[in-house]
């Protein structure tokens, strides 16, 4: 095998908790899920250990080799496992700086190719890999419902079969989240409602789980940028069963009653942001196709 296609899925935090702060990060809470909004990543086989990456897509071209954390993920793996390089091609679909993981979605994807590529059979060192470069990046190798905790790399997987129908839209500005979660110590951060999610998403129970919806780094976003409070207001006009921010934003989505109703709300949509029409992942798992 001397080449591997994986496709690498986009998440949304149905619930966002900051439960505390330790060793300089905030501590989380969150069920997240995987969508249907996904990275393609190929990687193929050098013969000596230098990485190489290309990106297209979502203004992604513009990524330094030295700021690209599908390099970094693949440099860890090479140093990690002692194996050769790689060619990386990423094809971005994941808009970034909208809360959607998409860094780590690149992150992960890269490692799950490279685990293939090279018949690295150990999950664990993986994972470790993935938790040393973001706090999600450990989650999105499998993807999925899950919920997460400690600055993100505890995943617990749910076993839902829940299928949501999903608005999203995307301002061209997004927000620092480095700046959010500053800016969230001194705001309203509502009630921790990750465990009634958890409930909700396992059985199956969508509306139960849209009365869960929030994100305690909402009022910190809104602070920073008020794209996102016009979004959540434009989706709100489409009376949906909830509307959220997602990550750190600017990326805000509403969930509704149905495809028919999310396509009636793509169709009346006149406002300035991206409108995408997405739908939550049942595995999340990266599809390999090498």
């Amino acid at each position: 095998m001397n080449s591997v296609r994986v496709k690498s899925y986009a998440k949304i935090n149905l619930t966002l908790d900051i439960v505390g702060v330790k060793d300089g990060y905030h501590m989380i809470d969150s069920v997240v899920a995987s969508i249907d909004l996904c990275d393609v990543i190929s990687v193929k086989k050098r013969k000596d250990a230098l990485v190489s990456v290309t990106m297209y897509g979502e203004g992604s071209e513009a990524i330094p080799h030295e700021n690209n954390n599908a390099a970094r993920a693949a440099e860890a793996f090479v140093e990690k496992f002692q194996t050769c390089g790689a060619d990386i091609t990423v094809w971005k679909n994941i808009p970034m700086g909208a809360g959607l993981g998409g860094s780590s979605a690149d992150v992960a994807g890269v490692l799950n190719a490279m685990a293939k590529l090279y018949e690295v059979d150990d999950f664990a060192a993986v994972k470790a890999i993935a938790d040393g470069l973001g706090s999600d990046c450990g989650y999105m190798l499998e993807g999925g419902w899950a919920r997460i905790s400690g600055r993100g790399e505890r995943v617990k997987r749910l076993n839902s079969s829940l299928k949501l129908d999903i608005g999203l839209l995307v301002p061209k500005s997004g927000v620092s989240t480095a700046e959010c979660y500053s800016a969230c110590d001194s705001l309203p951060r509502g009630a921790f409602t990750s465990g009634q999610a958890e409930d909700a998403a396992i059985a199956g129970e969508k509306e139960k789980l849209c009365e869960s919806l929030s994100n305690g780094l909402r009022a910190a976003a809104v602070s920073l940028n008020g794209d996102v409070q016009r979004c959540i207001e434009e989706l709100e006009s489409f009376a949906p069963l909830g509307v959220n921010m997602t990550g750190s934003g600017s990326g805000v989505y509403a969930v509704f009653e149905n495809d028919q109703f999310l396509r009636y709300a793509q169709s009346r949509y006149r406002g300035k942001y991206r409108f995408i029409p997405t739908k939550t992942v049942l595995t999340g798992k990266e599809e390999r196709d090498g």
